[in-house]
């Protein structure tokens, strides 16, 4: 796994390697103080999760975010940031962020939350999923599990593969090579997920995986 962590505060990325690195023993981190230095670095080194500081100097936050995603868009990244303003976040998500963690969380939340990314779920203050428009009522803040087949509206294993996918911000070419199908197949199967939580595109979608509790499909899933 490797990591890049774009904070024009080194101390603070040197606090979340010492956090992370319990993880997993073949983590490695890559460092960027600017947007700019992280482009490059994401140009010339292979990375698994980028996690960034909406708040640097010199950079214009979402656009920021922006200008990262659509040049990498297959790359999960997760918004790490001292603000917590709900229409901030939402529209992180809307710019392709897979989740969102507050410099102010605890140490145990912080993990908990870059741990999920990392597997390859979605994390998000539950201050944010408050009065936000999306999922239609209904929908609870219980956790439903793992997700599989029969979860959430009965998604099949593929329609949950799909969805996770989408959710990581990645578009529907990278998801149709990544699960060797055809993008129209991509297309279909994020359609009935989406028709399955009652959600109408994917920044929705997010929001109603973290409000259900639901886990990315396990690795070894048949």
């Amino acid at each position: 796994m490797h990591v890049l962590l774009i904070d024009d505060h080194e101390m603070f990325r040197q606090g979340i390697k010492f956090l992370l690195s319990d993880l997993d023993d073949q983590v490695r981190f890559s460092e960027a103080g600017t947007c700019e230095d992280a482009l490059d670095l994401l140009d010339s080194e292979s990375i698994d999760l980028i996690l960034l500081d909406l708040n640097m100097p010199g950079s214009d936050g979402l656009g920021a975010l922006r200008d990262i995603h659509l040049a990498h868009p297959g790359i999960p990244l997760s918004v790490v940031s001292g603000a917590d303003d709900p229409e901030l976040i939402r529209g992180a998500i809307e710019e392709g962020a897979s989740g969102f963690v507050c410099k102010s969380s605890s140490s145990e939340v912080l993990v908990a939350g870059l741990k999920l990314i990392l597997a390859g779920g979605t994390y998000l203050p539950r201050a944010a999923l408050r009065g936000t428009p999306g999922p239609a009522p209904g929908l609870t803040e219980e956790p439903a599990g793992e997700l599989a087949e029969g979860d959430a509206g009965h998604l099949s294993g593929r329609q949950a593969d799909v969805l996770f996918k989408a959710i990581q911000g990645k578009p529907n070419k990278i998801i149709a090579r990544e699960l060797d199908i055809a993008e129209g197949t991509v297309k279909a199967h994020l359609s009935a997920a989406y028709k399955s939580l009652r959600v109408r595109n994917r920044t929705e979608a997010v929001y109603a995986v973290v409000k259900l509790g639901l886990k990315p499909p396990s690795p070894d899933r048949t």
